[in-house]
């Protein structure tokens, strides 16, 4: 590692800062280190879902999109939006229901929309990535390096949508007569009036991930930056980086490559076990019925009323009574078996 490099540490595992224009690399760590791409994927789907499929059309949401483990605000079963809507909401606050939405509506199924990923990737002359759906949950075999990641933003500018929503701060957008309030998770877009606007990317696997491009005098400064332990490193880097690059391009610096050694991340083969997503279901849809019957007792007659609240004892206390069986009969086998339990 130079001197140069120590003066501007970059606590994620790979980072890549690039002139737009020559693709000339300004900053580089570990650039071509294979590692999850998270979120940042979604550049990707958008450019393949407006190479075939108006702005305009209409998308029903299914229930297999709608039912993808995300973050707020969620999509809801037979949702009908547009592209444009699903783009927004992949884009900007990264809701993976959205991204399968548009997978679907092109291809049919995820799997299918992958090779059009793959394909749309090999079109850029883009090797050592590949994507197998096009949320960027964490799964065997998909991969990309901060390097290409710096191209696929590049390449994602030149569509007009694309750059318009990635530069959007907040906006309310309407589905199904439901008001949405969208918030950027890109914060240097507060921060920094020079930036164009970026994507942000979170797994357990790939950890936080952000690439962004910023507009210093002619030229656009692309910034990716993968394997982020801490959130907030990826704004105090990214401004660091452009610092750098600013020197750069200017001669007053000299561009930085160096490795560092890396260790593999361990990829899930999901982002959530279906078990404990239909847990969490079930979870929601007691809690669902309690408010509702919380309503009618407001509702009802005092008679009623407490010949309900009488049904609600009831039914406690035979959960009551199975539990403490439950538990005898477990103490009694675990005694029997004499073995000692770890709980994991």
């Amino acid at each position: 590692m130079s001197a140069n490099a120590q003066a501007v540490p970059v606590s994620a595992m790979a980072a890549v800062v690039m002139d737009g224009q020559t693709h000339k690399i300004l900053y580089a760590k570990n650039p071509n280190k294979e590692l999850m791409p998270a979120s940042t994927t979604k550049l990707v789907t958008a450019m393949v879902v407006l190479d075939r499929l108006s702005p305009d059309k209409v998308v029903v949401v299914s229930k297999n999109a709608a039912y993808t483990p995300s973050i707020a605000p969620r999509l809801r079963p037979g949702d009908r939006v547009t592209v444009r809507g699903l783009l927004y909401l992949a884009l900007m606050r990264s809701i993976n229901g959205a991204a399968v939405a548009l997978s679907e509506a092109v291809a049919g199924s995820e799997s299918s929309f992958a090779k059009l990923m793959n394909e749309k990737v090999a079109s850029l002359n883009i090797k050592n990535t590949r994507f197998v759906n096009a949320t960027g949950l964490p799964a065997p075999g998909q991969y990309i390096t901060a390097e290409n990641l710096a191209v696929i933003l590049d390449t994602a500018l030149k569509y007009p949508l694309i750059k318009q929503i990635i530069n959007t701060k907040e906006k309310d957008l309407i589905v199904d007569g439901r008001s949405l309030y969208l918030r950027n998770t890109d914060r240097l877009l507060w921060s920094n009036d020079d930036l164009i606007g970026g994507k942000t990317g979170y797994t357990r696997a790939a950890e936080h991930c952000l690439v962004f491009a910023a507009s210093k005098g002619d030229c656009t400064i692309v910034t990716s930056l993968l394997g982020e332990r801490v959130r907030g490193n990826l704004w105090v880097d990214g401004r660091k980086l452009l610092d750098e690059s600013t020197q750069v391009a200017s001669g007053q610096a000299k561009p930085e490559i160096y490795e560092t050694p890396v260790k593999s991340p361990v990829v899930l083969t999901s982002y959530e076990p279906a078990r404990h997503y239909r847990r969490r279901l079930k979870r929601h849809y007691r809690r669902h019925l309690l408010k509702s019957r919380r309503r009618l007792l407001r509702k009802r007659s005092l008679r009623e009323r407490r010949r309900l609240s009488a049904k609600l004892r009831v039914e406690r206390l035979k959960k009551k009574i199975l539990s403490k069986r439950h538990h005898k009969i477990y103490r009694a086998k675990r005694h029997f078996h004499k073995r000692k339990y770890v709980r994991a």
